[in-house]
């Protein structure tokens, strides 16, 4: 047996409308499934969303908005990003800087979403 690659994560949010916001922003759609179920969708990737205090089981021992790193790898220029980011009042924590990736030297940029996740948005090199 062999993991091939990661179809979908869950982020426990307290906004689902606040986070989908946010992601549209950075280029993922909103995909509707199941019984009213939230997603963001990207390539071939998506979030599952949960609402805090409504998550859907079986889920984490201890669901909480705000405790994950997240890196997505962009299509494009990370100064086209960069000046993207600032167009949209999202501002930039640290960056751009270098950092290691699953699949060799990226180059980054850092900020967070509404409940405090860590978003790490990468350029390869």
């Amino acid at each position: 047996m062999s993991i091939r690659a990661i179809d979908h994560l869950v982020l426990t949010v307290a906004d689902i409308d606040a986070t989908v916001e946010f992601y549209e922003q950075l280029g993922m759609r909103r995909e509707i499934f199941g019984e009213g179920r939230v997603a963001l969708h990207f390539g071939d990737q998506k979030l599952n969303l949960h609402l805090a205090g409504a998550e859907i089981a079986p889920h984490a021992r201890e669901p909480t908005p705000g405790s994950a790193d997240l890196c997505f790898l962009i299509d494009g220029r990370l100064s086209d990003l960069e000046a993207a980011l600032s167009d949209a009042g999202l501002p930039i924590e640290l960056g751009p800087v270098e950092r290691t990736g699953a699949q060799g030297p990226i180059r980054s940029l850092y900020l967070r979403d509404p409940d405090g996740n860590l978003v790490e948005l990468s350029e390869s090199r």
